[in-house]
């Protein structure tokens, strides 16, 4: 469990915020609750509100990219889920005006 590069938190712990890709593992639609799973083994807990769409629902299966943020209940926890349908890998900035 190395931890690369990053600040300590108020309580000790290292935040990341690089992206990861992951595969969405579980997904409850009456709780809201669902899990993301990396290619290195963690699994990422989240809540439909970090979808980043907007939207409240994501198909189990379905390849995102989310940062792991400390949570609420003083875990790691997946944020900024986006599915990765369309070739937008920048969670930055959207582009320009055309």
């Amino acid at each position: 469990m190395a931890a690369g590069g990053g600040a300590a938190g108020g309580d000790g712990r290292p935040q990341t915020r690089a992206i990861r890709l992951g595969t969405v593992t579980a997904f409850d639609v009456g709780r809201g609750l669902g899990t993301v799973a990396d290619g290195a083994g963690g699994e990422w807990p989240f809540h439909c509100t970090a979808i980043a769409d907007g939207s409240r629902t994501i198909e189990v299966g379905t390849a995102v990219v989310f940062r792991p943020v400390p949570g609420h209940l003083g875990r790691m926890e997946a944020a900024d889920v986006q599915p990765l349908a369309s070739s937008s890998l920048d969670p930055g900035h959207g582009g320009g005006a055309g």
